[in-house]
């Protein structure tokens, strides 16, 4: 962890929805430039997290800053113009859409040039849109999947699939990338090169970036800093060899009776 100012913090954030508390006074500090994990079982109440960070969900308490501003209850159109960007568990490409296109439309949040212009024809939307073309075309070779760039988005291999909503969201210049399950029907090998892709993403745009994964091996090979969560609560936090050993996240994960008989 660095001593720099967190560019994320999380204040006692409360979700409820009706009788249900999905996440309880949650506070962490999300170093700048790091690379951190978020685990814990199903239904812990991650995504949720995620939800609320992104602008999804307004939390019943508490706040989220984010690079000293306040953005709880932002709309998440005004949080990814803050900065904060996100894929998600279940892939969400534009299917109909080439896979240079998909990467495009992640661009528009910056536009400068107004929607009535394009049908003038007017200078500044045209070179606006060269400019889209030529920085999406830049983050495809980033990824790997320039050659693919005219090819519909659907027809991709799953892993290039996730490799393009990835280069979506970079393609709105955040300083916070959020990714949700990023390993998620990757094989080993496909598990290995993304934990290099991370590593690399982070030194060439030089962002932060926070990670839901149930890939231990990914978590622990790529995170420096990990929270876990068990039923909406935090349970443990540290680097990755306190939290592989520490007994409440082994009892969350495989049960206190597992434990128990492994004792024995």
């Amino acid at each position: 962890m660095t001593n720099s100012a967190p560019i994320l913090r999380t204040e006692n954030v409360t979700m409820k929805f009706g009788g249900l508390t999905a996440v309880r006074d949650f506070t962490i500090d999300v170093p700048r430039g790091s690379i951190v994990g978020l685990i814990g079982p199903n239904g812990a109440g991650k995504t949720t997290v995620f939800n609320i960070v992104t602008g999804f969900y307004n939390p019943t308490e508490g706040r989220v800053l984010f690079d000293g501003q306040d953005i709880t209850g932002l709309p998440p159109h005004m949080v990814c113009r803050a900065g904060i960007s996100r894929t998600f568990q279940n892939i969400r490409l534009f299917s109909n859409e080439t896979v240079l296109e998909n990467v495009m439309i992640g661009c528009h949040v910056r536009r400068k040039a107004k929607w009535w212009m394009a049908p003038l024809g007017l200078p500044l939307f045209r070179r606006e849109e060269e400019e889209i073309r030529e920085k999406s075309m830049n983050l495809l070779e980033t990824v790997g999947l320039a050659k693919y760039a005219d090819e519909n988005s659907a027809s991709l291999p799953y892993g290039a699939q996730r490799r393009l909503e990835i280069a979506r969201a970079l393609a709105t210049d955040p300083k916070f990338l959020l990714l949700d399950e990023p390993a998620a029907g990757m094989n080993p090998q496909e598990s290995r090169e993304l934990m290099q892709f991370i590593r690399n993403i982070r030194e060439r745009f030089g962002i932060t970036i926070l990670l839901i994964e149930h890939d231990m091996k990914v978590v622990m090979g790529v995170c420096e800093y990990i929270w876990v969560l068990d039923y909406g609560v935090k349970i443990a936090e540290g680097g990755p060899d306190e939290i592989q050993s520490d007994q409440k996240v082994i009892v969350a994960y495989l049960g206190e009776e597992y434990v128990q008989y492994a004792e024995n």
